[in-house]
C-alpha cells in the first residue's frame, strides 16, 4: 500500500464518522510522527505534509552538513559531508539538507500498523465524542429512530447514527416498539464499559415527564412556573407539585391548559398515564391534602421527628385515598417526603374490635385479603356487603359466610348490632353517607399503611370519579383512579 491510497482510505473513513478536517489532519501527523519515532528514534529534524484531499504525503528529514572527520557525525540531525554530496554534489559544511523519506522505507510492517492506528484512533475519537456530547445532555429529551428490539432493552438511533440503548425497566410499560418507529426519551445516565461509552435513555424516569411539561407549558420553560417535584408511577400515576412566581399566573390551570390542550400531548406520550397536578405550598398540612387527592382528607396529626404522617378520613375515601394498588398513597408519601398512614374514622359505633383479634379464629391470609381493601375492623367487615367483599378480594362466598358468623359472634352480647343496624350500616357504606364526626383518643379507627399496601399489592376498585375541581389538583383530562 503506498502513500496515496493509504491517506485516500483513511480521509474516506474520517468523513464518514464526521471528523473535521483539522482532527484529521491531526492525527496523520501524530501518527506518522510515531513511526518516523520507531525508525530514527526522535521526529525533530522532520517534517511531515499532507494533503488529505488528493492523497499527497511528503516527509523531510532537515541534517546540518559537517566535516567527515566531525565528532557530531553521528547526531540525528548532523550529516557528514560525503554522504550529503551523494544527494548533490554542491554542498558545502555548514549548509542544510533537506532528505525524502518515502513511506515504502518503513517497511510493509509499519504501513499496515500506521493504516490499523489511524483506523482505531478515528474510532477512539468518536467513542470520546459521543460520551461528551451526550455526558451534557443527561437530563435532556432526544428523539431516535428504534433499531432493534429484543425481549430486555431496545437499540435507538440517533440523527448521526450513534447507538443509544433503552433497558426495559426503563420503558413504560404499555410501550410497544417496532423497527423504524420515532421515540422520544430522556438521557437517563452514561456509562463507560471497557472504553465504550453506553447511553442509557428512559421514558420510566421523572425528568421525562418534566422535560415534557416544559416542552407543552411556555411559562415552565419561561421560568415562571416552577416544577418543585415530580413522582411517578410508570404508565399508571403521576403527581406533579408546581408553583407559579407570578400571583396573576394559576400554575394548575396553565399546566393543564384550556380543555387540557397542554396536558394531552403529554398524557398520550406517556400512554395514558394519569396526572395529578398540585399547587405547591410551604403549609404542609394543606400539601399533604392536596397530595392525596383526590381523596377528601378529614384531618391529620404529623411527626415530623418519624417522619410520619396519620391522615384521618370518611370510610368511603379511604379507597381513593390508597390508589389502585396502593399507587396513590405511594405516590403521595413520595411526594411530601413523608411515610403517610390512613386511618379511618369510625363514625356509627362507640366500639369496635381490631381484625388482628380474630387472628385465632380467622386465618391470617383471610385477614391480609380485607386489610387490602381497607377494613381492619370487625364492624367494618360487617357494614360492607358479601358480594363487594368477594368482587374485591380473592375470598369465596363461604369463606365470607364464616367471617361474618365469626365476628358475628364475637358482637352476640352488642345490643346495637341487630339486623336492621347492620342493614342501615351497609347501606351508608354503599351511598358514601357515612356522616362526618371529630376523631377523638377513643374513637374506633382502622389503619391502612403504604408500606404495608405496596408490598402487598392490592388492587382496589374506585367507584368514584374526581374532577379537578373535587380532587382539587386531578388533571381533567384523565379520571381519577
Amino acid at each position: 500500500m503506498n502513500s496515496h491510497e493509504l491517506i485516500e482510505s483513511f480521509s474516506e473513513f474520517a468523513r464518514s464518522k464526521n471528523i473535521d478536517r483539522p482532527t484529521m489532519m491531526s492525527i496523520l501527523d501524530d501518527v506518522f510522527r510515531t513511526m518516523i519515532r520507531k525508525k530514527y528514534d526522535q521526529d525533530e529534524n522532520f517534517d511531515v505534509i499532507i494533503n488529505p484531499d488528493n492523497g499527497d504525503l511528503e516527509i523531510w528529514r532537515n541534517r546540518e552538513i559537517v566535516d567527515d572527520n566531525s565528532e557530531d557525525i553521528w547526531d540525528h540531525d548532523k550529516i557528514p559531508l560525503a554522504e550529503a554530496q551523494k544527494i548533490e554534489p554542491d554542498f558545502e559544511v555548514g549548509e542544510s539538507v533537506a532528505e525524502g523519506v518515502k513511506l515504502e522505507d518503513f517497511g510493509r510492517r509499519a504501513v499496515l500498523m500506521a493504516r490499523q492506528t489511524l483506523i482505531q484512533r478515528v474510532k477512539d475519537l468518536e467513542r470520546d465524542n459521543l460520551y461528551q456530547k451526550y455526558k451534557d445532555q443527561v437530563g435532556e429529551i432526544v428523539t431516535g429512530e428504534v433499531y432493534q428490539v429484543w425481549s430486555r432493552e431496545a437499540l435507538i438511533m440517533d440523527k448521526d447514527d450513534n447507538e443509544l440503548v433503552m433497558p426495559k425497566g426503563e420503558q413504560i410499560p404499555k410501550d410497544r416498539f417496532r423497527k423504524g418507529d420515532t421515540v422520544r426519551a430522556v438521557v437517563h445516565r452514561v456509562e463507560v464499559i471497557n472504553g465504550t461509552p453506553k447511553i442509557i435513555l428512559s421514558r420510566a424516569a421523572p425528568a421525562f415527564l418534566e422535560r415534557l411539561f416544559e416542552l407543552e407549558v411556555p411559562e415552565i420553560y419561561d421560568g415562571l412556573i416552577t416544577i418543585k417535584n415530580v413522582v411517578r408511577e410508570p404508565g399508571e400515576r403521576a403527581k406533579v407539585a408546581v408553583e407559579s412566581y407570578d400571583e396573576r399566573i394559576d400554575p394548575v390551570g396553565a399546566c393543564v391548559g384550556m380543555k387540557g390542550s397542554r396536558i394531552h400531548p403529554v398524557v398520550r406520550e406517556l400512554e395514558n398515564e394519569n396526572i395529578d397536578i398540585i399547587n405547591y405550598t410551604d403549609n404542609l398540612e394543606l400539601y399533604i391534602a392536596r397530595a392525596l387527592s383526590p381523596a377528601k382528607v378529614g384531618s391529620m396529626k404529623i411527626n415530623q421527628e418519624n417522619g410520619r404522617v396519620s391522615v384521618f378520613m370518611k370510610p368511603d375515601q379511604v379507597s381513593l385515598a390508597i390508589g389502585r394498588g396502593g399507587a396513590n398513597i405511594k405516590l403521595a408519601s413520595r411526594l411530601v417526603g413523608m411515610e403517610i398512614d390512613v386511618f379511618r374514622e369510625a363514625t356509627d359505633y362507640e366500639e369496635d374490635i381490631s381484625l388482628d383479634e380474630f387472628q385465632d379464629e380467622i386465618e391470617p391470609w383471610v385477614l391480609a385479603e380485607l386489610k387490602k381493601i381497607g377494613l381492619d375492623t370487625g364492624r367494618a367487615v360487617l357494614a360492607v356487603k358479601k358480594d363487594d367483599i368477594v368482587r374485591r378480594t380473592e375470598l369465596e362466598e363461604e369463606m365470607v359466610d364464616d367471617v361474618y358468623r365469626i365476628i358475628r359472634q364475637e358482637f352476640a352480647d352488642d345490643e346495637d348490632l341487630d339486623d336492621s343496624t347492620l342493614e342501615a350500616a351497609k347501606n351508608r357504606v354503599a351511598a358514601g353517607k357515612t356522616t362526618d364526626t371529630t376523631v377523638g383518643e377513643e374513637a374506633a379507627v382502622t389503619h391502612a399503611s403504604a408500606t404495608a399496601v405496596a408490598a402487598e399489592h392490592a388492587v382496589l376498585d374506585t367507584e368514584t370519579e374526581a374532577t379537578t375541581e373535587e380532587a382539587g389538583a386531578s388533571s381533567p383530562a384523565e379520571p381519577a383512579q
